[in-house]
């Protein structure tokens, strides 16, 4: 119970026992003046606690006060001598909530001073009666009160060691809190220096031509990396400790970058992937598109693993509200499946199906449990329905707010004609993949608003051709195949085919069919609607020319030489000119002496971290009138690292291993001075 509910119990007690005193001080002829007394004392009890304008230990004490006086006055009549006893024992554990032993202490002497008034006898008072029954009630009396004075001291002294404990345990859990945080910091350096370098030099190897050698330690590299991420990410879950950063995004991209994550897993060939975005989907939405993507990894990495045989269904789409959206996230698999015990296991932490040593599944177990609190931090939730040796479908729904409401996939209004979806029914061993692909293809007929027509065989294909007017047919790699010659035909009539289909795959001789990378979804059917035999990237990969920084003058700082090495080789592959510096002095230093576009800046370093390195290249600045653009470059990449940086003054911040992406974007916005004055980063 709270410090404000028993002030109220207080309160309506001593109300409640000032009632009682009017009443006794009426029938038995006490003082007149007393009642109105009374009851101003309990109005002004009312108004301090519903007022609340004294601090507590001063309303603690007038509280008090006034029961010690009600107690006095009532107990020092004669006819009240041996109720003195009673109405002391209640005074005392209603004020034990309190937990304060000296009004303990008041009490007792209270009754005290009360009996010794009665038994001298004051002049003009009754004297007592000391027989046998008069002496055992007294005793029985003093006993009593003694009792439960003991108790009650007692268990406030305990009571106030439990807060002084509680209160110390806090303390030790805040400074284990702030240890962590140094720990986390530090083993992500510990950990992201050496990953970083790994993946620099196979970058290097691969440009090199080192071939698949390389590409394996590069894959090796980033799943390392993913799993440092997961650690840091499953921490601060744990610890209620996520911290957002948002970006405007476009949703295409999103789905777009779960189809090519699946394209290199490992499994890509044995499983199909069928993505279901809704058309009407906003085009532009705005949210923590980082941890959006952390959720649609972990989501597809859990489906893909313990999926052995037919597919995955990813859905995407949205509901409007009044702040925005709701998107919601939907992955369906037809795995082995989970019960009631292992879904409610993944809320509490970590959840592996099997924990075996020679498990198959793989993986530390991490990313359900990071999916809730990702999905719960940003104002979601999450939703698994799961069905042993069924399948799995987790839905995911968090508010975004809208940026560009218009839809993220239409078709152009001078579309005419009449769309076949040519898929064997027969072809899949999961029945359940068929319904992912029929429902899939409604939903974007539905919402693009185009009169879509199954066709099981080539009899239904010919069959529908010459009934209306067919403008494209899409179909999947083995219906092609086992029909070349048909649709290599087909194809040089005006109708558009299109397969879906896998790599290394050949068309005939003269043939104008369009093969689109599997796995067949949304994007690449509206490319090939809207531009017929002219679509082009239809992998949904926008490719964009890579920026040149020719002619900037960088700075790298770092302690650790492999990883000037790596980032020298990184940078200057954009034509920059580099030079480096090994410690935050003589980083200094080199920017007295010459100018630079661009100080890329480590963050653990000994003698001197990059914080302060940076804040002294500042002042070195404003004394010799030049500019200093100061880049965060640090392995130290906890969530919310980047705001923390921004917050010290850095006017960028890109986390190791170095992401190309994050790299050109952040030196971009940084030379273009998008950067709003001093450590400005806008998002």
């Amino acid at each position: 119970m709270n410090g404000k509910s028993n002030e109220k119990i207080i309160v309506l007690v001593a109300t409640l026992a000032s009632v009682g005193l009017i009443i006794e001080n009426i029938l038995m002829g006490w003082e007149f003046w007393v009642p109105p007394v009374v009851f101003v004392g309990a109005v002004s009890l009312w108004a301090v606690n519903l007022s609340d304008v004294m601090d507590f230990r001063i309303r603690r004490l007038f509280y008090f006060m006034f029961a010690v006086l009600l107690l006095f006055y009532h107990g020092i009549h004669k006819a009240s001598f041996f109720d003195v006893a009673i109405a002391v024992v209640l005074v005392m554990i209603t004020y034990s909530i309190l937990n304060s032993a000296y009004m303990m202490n008041v009490l007792l002497l209270e009754f005290f001073v009360i009996w010794f008034i009665h038994i001298i006898n004051l002049p003009g008072g009754d004297p007592l009666v000391y027989d046998r029954l008069s002496v055992s009630r007294m005793l029985l009396h003093v006993s009593i009160v003694l009792l439960v004075y003991f108790i009650n001291v007692r268990s406030i002294n305990e009571r106030l060691e439990e807060e002084e404990e509680s209160r110390l345990k806090e303390g030790r859990i805040e400074a284990n809190d702030a240890s962590m945080e140094d720990f986390l910091s530090n083993i992500s350096h510990e950990l992201r220096t050496p990953v970083n370098v790994v993946n620099g030099m196979s970058d290097l190897l691969i440009r090199k031509g080192a071939g698949k050698e390389a590409e394996s330690i590069k894959q090796a590299g980033v799943r390392l990396a993913y799993q440092i991420e997961d650690i840091q990410d499953y921490t601060e879950c744990k610890r209620g400790k996520v911290f957002l950063e948002e970006d405007n995004y476009m949703s295409t991209s999103l789905i777009n970058d779960v189809v090519t994550s699946f394209r290199v897993s490992e499994k890509a060939g044995d499983l199909e992937l069928v993505v279901d975005l809704d058309p009407a989907t906003p085009a532009m939405m705005r949210g923590d598109i980082k941890k959006l993507h952390k959720i649609f990894r972990h989501l597809l990495e859990n489906a893909v693993k313990f999926t052995r045989q037919g597919g995955i269904l990813v859905k995407m789409y949205s509901e409007n509200t009044d702040y925005g959206v709701n998107l919601t996230i939907e992955m369906t698999d037809t795995g082995i499946g989970m019960n009631r015990s292992a879904i409610r296991s993944v809320t509490e932490g970590m959840y592996q199906e099997n924990k075996k040593r020679n498990r198959s599944s793989g993986g530390i177990g991490l990313g359900l449990f990071i999916v809730y609190g990702f999905a719960h931090r940003m104002g979601g939730f999450v939703k698994i329905e799961s069905e042993r040796r069924v399948g799995t479908t987790i839905r995911v729904t968090i508010p975004q707010k809208l940026v560009d409401g218009k839809p993220c996939l239409s078709l152009e209004e001078s579309f005419d004609g009449a769309v076949l979806f040519h898929v064997k029914p027969d072809k899949y061993k999961t029945p359940r993949l068929r319904d992912f692909y029929r429902n899939m293809a409604a939903r974007l007929a539905t919402g693009i608003h185009v009169p879509l027509y199954p066709a099981d065989t080539v009899y239904e294909v010919e069959r529908l051709k010459e009934k209306m007017n067919v403008t494209h047919v899409f179909m999947g790699q083995e219906e092609y195949e086992e029909n070349r010659g048909y649709f290599d035909a087909l194809s040089q009539e005006d109708i558009v085919v299109a397969v879906s289909a896998g790599p290394g795959v050949k068309t005939g001789a003269g043939s104008r069919v369009l093969l689109m990378p599997k796995p067949l979804y949304a994007y690449p059917v509206i490319k090939v609607l809207n531009d017929g035999r002219n679509a082009k990237d239809m992998d949904g990969q926008v490719t964009t020319e890579k920026p040149v920084f020719r002619n900037v003058k960088a700075l790298v700082v770092d302690d650790e030489p492999m990883n000037l090495v790596v980032a020298t080789s990184l940078f200057r592959n954009y034509e920059m000119s580099v030079e480096t510096a090994g410690s935050g002095k003589e980083a200094i230093q080199k920017f007295r002496d010459f100018s630079y576009d661009l100080i890329f800046m480590d963050h653990m370093m000994p003698e001197m971290d990059g914080v302060e390195a940076m804040k002294r290249i500042r002042a070195a600045a404003d004394e010799l009138g030049k500019k200093a653009r100061v880049i965060a470059l640090t392995a130290n990449a906890v969530s919310g690292a980047r705001e923390m940086f921004i917050q010290e003054g850095f006017d960028g911040f890109i986390a190791k291993p170095i992401n190309t992406a994050d790299f050109e974007r952040v030196v971009q916005r940084v030379l273009s001075g998008a950067a709003a004055g001093r450590g400005g980063e806008k998002k």
